[in-house]
């Protein structure tokens, strides 16, 4: 029964720690380690078995979070979070129902560990301040302050952007077209004035290592890897000499449509969008294979 009990909530729990953590990688080692501890307890002392799973997977995560913060001081470039796909194999690896925004995890990763905890307990799952005290180790006063810090300095830095996902994938698949076919006033046309790229290749793969930002510079990059030298350049840094090909195709990732690069049936880079006005405000390109791993091309 308690394994049945474990199972029951395992989604939740992914979805808990993914959202604290930005790292399907790490939320599942965090589940992993959350199971270890439910079966070491005693459950005749456990009185609500969601509350005390949620409460042990939120401290991992934390835990987590601060030796992960610190790890990512040397990391090379800029960090993103994991993208997260909505395929049938990864709906069962975390709750999807109110999959968060990459935009939003960007942001995120800006509050303190016990901050983002209380937002993300809060927010994407409405627990009352009184369970969300025990899990942070703080009094209801204060964690309510937390949330409040919290969600105000969310709500300042957080884009808005374009929620209808007809135009969202329009803008997406226009995009796909312009960049791929060398249309360079197609592609100017959907960029904002003031679009900024940013790319996490963490040294593992070619790409800029500072936020670009500027309609131009934007340009400059987006015609200059989708030239057939600059995809071999890229192809090459990821060890991959031999790949007959590119493909771009859209899927569901963090909620919205995003674009993935598939070669040799392998996903070799995402590129998320953020659009504001029926403009691209931010292009989030994920080129690191190690945060690609998980993803599968859709059939």
């Amino acid at each position: 029964m308690s394994t049945e009990i474990f199972e029951e909530h395992r989604r939740l729990l992914t979805g808990v720690a993914y959202r604290i953590l930005g790292s399907v990688a790490d939320a599942e080692d965090v589940v992993q380690e959350t199971w270890l501890k439910w079966a070491g307890v005693d459950h005749a002392t456990v009185e609500d078995a969601k509350a005390y799973l949620i409460r042990v997977a939120s401290r991992v995560a934390i835990d987590r979070l601060r030796w992960a913060r610190s790890r990512r001081e040397s990391y090379v470039g800029p960090w993103l979070p994991e993208p997260f796909g909505t395929t049938p194999d990864a709906a069962e690896r975390a709750e999807l129902t109110d999959t968060v925004e990459l935009a939003l995890l960007v942001v995120m990763e800006t509050l303190s560990p016990l901050e983002r905890a209380v937002f993300v307990l809060r927010e994407a799952f409405d627990l009352p301040f009184s369970e969300i005290a025990e899990v942070v180790g703080r009094n209801e006063a204060a964690t309510r302050q937390l949330a409040k810090r919290a969600r105000d300095h969310v709500n300042d830095k957080r884009p808005r952007f374009d929620t209808d996902r007809a135009t969202r994938r329009d803008i997406t698949e226009r995009f796909i077209d312009a960049s791929a076919g060398g249309d360079l006033e197609g592609l100017i046309a959907l960029l904002s004035q003031e679009v900024t790229l940013v790319s996490d290749g963490g040294g593992k793969a070619r790409s800029p290592l500072k936020v670009l930002s500027g309609q131009m510079n934007v340009v400059r990059f987006l015609t200059s890897v989708t030239t057939a030298e600059g995809m071999d350049k890229f192809m090459a840094s990821i060890g991959m000499q031999e790949h007959g090909g590119l493909e771009f195709v859209i899927t569901e990732l963090n909620g919205g449509p995003a674009m993935l690069g598939v070669a040799a049936g392998r996903v070799i880079s995402v590129v998320s969008l953020v659009i504001s006005d029926g403009k691209i405000e931010t292009i989030y390109v994920m080129a690191n294979p190690d945060k690609m791993e998980h993803l599968t091309p859709p059939s």
